[in-house]
């Protein structure tokens, strides 16, 4: 493979994943109840992926608290188990090929 080969197959998969991040994010909320269930409406995926809630206690991402699959399109309630109430904010992320595509912190009431 040509050096200019490698190079347009790298600026695919870069455009790719800023295409992703641009089609997927979080509805506007950004406080959630106090539930071992966290309900954070809609959520927008450029592509299948999956949610993971994360203890943002301290602004970043701490122990993971639990996942929820979402489908390419906007997924109206999503719900993510987290086993019991959490007792510090959390962040959510979304993850599309094992990328990063958008986050969103959210308090918790």
């Amino acid at each position: 493979m040509s050096i200019k080969m490698i190079a347009l197959a790298a600026a695919t998969v870069a455009a790719t994943a800023s295409a992703a991040s641009a089609d997927s994010y979080f509805g506007f909320e950004d406080r959630l109840e106090n539930s071992s269930t966290l309900e954070l409406g809609t959520v927008r995926a450029a592509a299948d992926g999956v949610v993971e809630i994360y203890d943002g206690r301290f602004g970043n991402l701490g122990a993971l608290l639990g996942t929820e699959e979402v489908a390419a399109g906007a997924n109206k309630d999503v719900r993510v188990n987290v086993g019991h109430g959490p007792d510090a904010d959390v962040i959510a992320v979304l993850k599309i090929d094992g990328q990063i595509v958008a986050q969103q912190e959210y308090e918790i009431d």
